[in-house]
């Protein structure tokens, strides 16, 4: 047998959470048709990978890249940490379907300016997509508040009878033209006063459809247990799947809550699909929220539209410098982002090892000081926490990253190793490997990730993308059904997405 790339005597762990094992593995086009001991297998490429760990593309199930797969397709914070898919549209924003001519509403600024909206249809978003031929595949949900910037004069109220229809009409569109579902971002300001029924009529068409919700909580704080109890009964109401994003317990007097929201996760799970993702670190990124400023935690300026001169500094030294309140000071900067060192170790390590969560970067690729999590996430949950300190075995590491969050998010032949999937590949030196962005220096490659393969075409490797980009959207478009997450995940065969 002759094909385009075999790569021999590595070791596999396949995504399913089954301990690791020694095979080759044959590529032609974009699937995997083979595996075994492949002696009278030749190829055009081959790698020889004994020594080297092989698992499936690392899926990303919580990005802001909505833009950035189309402005900076190369897509290297992702690609160089092993990542061959990613999830865009979260935390209630999206690119579309939506079109900006004047100021960018909090928090959809994370995804750039008014001209980067320019997408009045998920159609030409997926247009835009497919011209720009992106290094990674792309799945992407319609987020609620892009939504409401098109169909409400202001967000401080619930959207009327009439307004709810229009936003309902719009997604429904869209997630007939091929996005897997919606997300929310309820703790935002411009969402906040979105009420059940709002959210229950728009749900309930992203269950129909067979798409997934997804929810940063109303409340991440002192409300976290509350908020969770509305996301799950929003989800069952409109009999969608449901995925919690950056699961976390948020502010000082929050910590040590993890095994309480834990508890609540599995108690929703055992009737409902119910996940949540998570990132590997105790601080979070985002716009400079008012109600997040305290004396409490650390808060660390990334960028100001008005004070661009303040960046890259806490806002502890900046209101001293300005002789200021952290309130007044917060105020002068806006808008402007921040990185809030807000979690506790021992929460994060609890839902990072959760059966029932994801790995997701949260990353904001615009941020011109982003946080390390853009850069490193899969490599440091990998070697950091599961090589180094135990946390999770590695298989179980790799299936948080790539078979489960397939399963979930209805990516078809994606997320494992096996033959008939497609040849999304990740090779690496696990004693090598280490994620080396930190927050004094976040943009900086991973070491240890020798291959990345995308649709069966080599992406990346040695640490330089190969300039061959394979990318795609992955449309949705069979039912998900939201049964309860003890169902079988082990495989992906029964998900629900048409390439």
């Amino acid at each position: 047998m002759y094909v385009d790339l075999l790569i021999q005597h590595a070791t596999i762990i396949d995504g399913s959470g089954r301990d690791a094992f020694t095979a080759d593995v044959a590529i032609q086009g974009e699937r995997i048709v083979a595996m075994g001991e492949l002696e009278n297998t030749s190829a055009h490429d081959v790698i020889e990978a004994k020594g080297l760990i092989l698992t499936p593309g690392f899926i990303d199930v919580h990005t802001h890249d909505d833009t950035n797969v189309i402005r900076t397709p190369e897509m290297l914070p992702k690609l160089s940490q092993g990542v061959t898919t990613v999830v865009v549209g979260n935390c209630g924003i999206s690119a579309s379907p939506v079109t900006l001519t004047d100021d960018v509403p909090d928090p959809m600024n994370l995804l750039g300016r008014a001209e980067d909206f320019r997408y009045p249809t998920f159609a030409a978003y997926a247009q835009a997509i497919d011209a720009a031929v992106p290094s990674v595949n792309v799945a992407a949900l319609i987020g609620h508040t892009s939504l409401r910037s098109q169909v409400m004069d202001r967000f401080d109220r619930p959207a009327s009878d009439d307004e709810i229809a229009a936003m309902r009409e719009q997604l429904e569109t869209a997630l007939g033209e091929g996005a897997v579902g919606m997300s929310s971002g309820l703790a935002y300001r411009n969402a906040f006063h979105a009420p059940t029924t709002e959210m229950n009529a728009l749900v309930e068409a992203v269950g129909r459809a067979g798409g997934v919700y997804t929810t940063h909580l109303r409340d991440e704080f002192a409300g976290l247990i509350e908020a969770m109890d509305e996301a799950v009964a929003t989800a069952r109401h409109g009999q969608a799947p449901l995925v919690i994003s950056h699961l976390k317990c948020a502010g000082a007097g929050n910590w040590g809550n993890a095994p309480k929201a834990l508890v609540k996760l599995d108690d929703a799970a055992r009737s409902h699909g119910v996940h949540c993702d998570c990132y590997p670190y105790t601080a979070g990124s985002s716009t400079l929220d008012l109600g997040q400023v305290t004396d409490e935690i650390d808060i660390f300026i990334t960028w100001s539209d008005p004070h661009p001169e303040m960046a890259r500094q806490p806002l502890q030294a900046i209101a001293e410098a300005w002789d200021l309140s952290l309130m007044d000071a917060a105020k002068r900067l806006q808008p402007a982002g921040a990185v809030y060192h807000n979690m506790s170790e021992a929460d994060m390590r609890l839902v990072l090892s959760h059966p029932l969560s994801m790995v997701g970067s949260d990353g904001l690729p615009n941020d011109p000081h982003p946080h390390p999590r853009l850069w490193g996430t899969f490599p440091r949950v990998l070697a950091h926490y599961s090589r180094d300190l135990k946390l999770l075995p590695l298989s179980e590491a790799v299936r948080k990253m790539t078979g489960l969050s397939a399963t979930n998010f209805g990516l078809t032949d994606r997320g494992v190793i096996r033959v008939g999937a497609f040849a999304d590949l990740v090779l690496f030196g696990l004693a090598r490997l280490q994620d080396t962005a930190t927050y004094s220096v976040p943009v900086s490659l991973a070491s240890g990730i020798e291959l990345v393969v995308v649709n069966g075409m080599i992406s990346y490797r040695h640490g330089e993308a190969r300039g061959m980009r394979a990318g795609r959207l992955l449309r949705r478009d069979v039912r998900l059904s939201p049964a309860p997450a003890s169902a079988d995940i082990s495989n992906g065969r029964d998900n629900a997405l048409s390439h």
